[in-house]
């Protein structure tokens, strides 16, 4: 399984790099979900599609907003697969609803996942690092992700966009968070190669233990 988990979607030649070296004929198709309840400007998806479209074919297909005899063909012509970013409780309710969580496993053999933001986020065994959960009401109930890797990932380290995500202020909150937590800027990502976990940054990044 090849997964690469960014927080501002492929924005560097190192992460371009990666998947070159994984893919030789790139053939993307584009989950754009997490972003349908996110309202203002969609600069930042415009964005993510343009940096796509440079590597190759791209097909854009929302799982919310059709049916699974019609996605899921698109999905099997992929060899990329890119999980836009957006918000991330209604992006994994939108997984499971529409069966793309049962598909995953069968997809995930011969396909790379890309992750941008909560399309990286999903990927944990839970939400909580995403910033529903992070800086929300202390109450509020856990919510499963997918489970594929055991760590959290917090995108946009940094960003004026999002205030909060400082390191001074990731270190009190991650420690409500089970495992470790990648924080992760917008040019750095997590490669996940047949296990092997490694960063990709031409940014700034940091790990936080458990206990941090």
């Amino acid at each position: 399984m090849r997964l690469l988990l960014t927080s501002g979607g492929i924005t560097t030649q190192s992460m371009v790099s990666v998947l070159k070296n994984w893919v030789k004929d790139i053939r993307i198709v584009f989950i754009p979900t997490a972003a349908n309840v996110e309202d203002g400007k969609k600069d930042w998806l415009i964005n993510d599609l343009v940096n796509c479209q440079k590597l190759g074919t791209v097909d854009i297909v929302d799982i919310s907003a059709v049916d699974k005899k019609i996605w899921l063909p698109r999905l099997q012509k992929a060899n990329v697969m890119v999980v836009g970013g957006g918000n991330t409780e209604y992006l994994m309710k939108c997984v499971v609803s529409s069966g793309l969580k049962d598909e995953l496993p069968r997809l995930l053999k011969d396909k790379v996942y890309v992750g941008i933001s909560a399309g990286s986020c999903v990927m944990s065994k839970t939400l909580n690092a995403s910033s529903e959960f992070l800086y929300g009401d202390e109450s509020k109930k856990e919510v499963k992700g997918l489970g594929y890797i055991d760590f959290n990932v917090r995108p946009h380290l940094n960003s004026p966009h999002f205030p909060r995500v400082r390191d001074a202020i990731l270190k009190t909150v991650v420690k409500k968070l089970k495992g470790e937590t990648y924080a992760l800027d917008d040019n750095s990502a997590i490669m996940l190669d047949d296990g092997k976990i490694s960063v990709i940054s031409e940014g700034k990044w940091i790990k936080y233990s458990e206990k941090t």
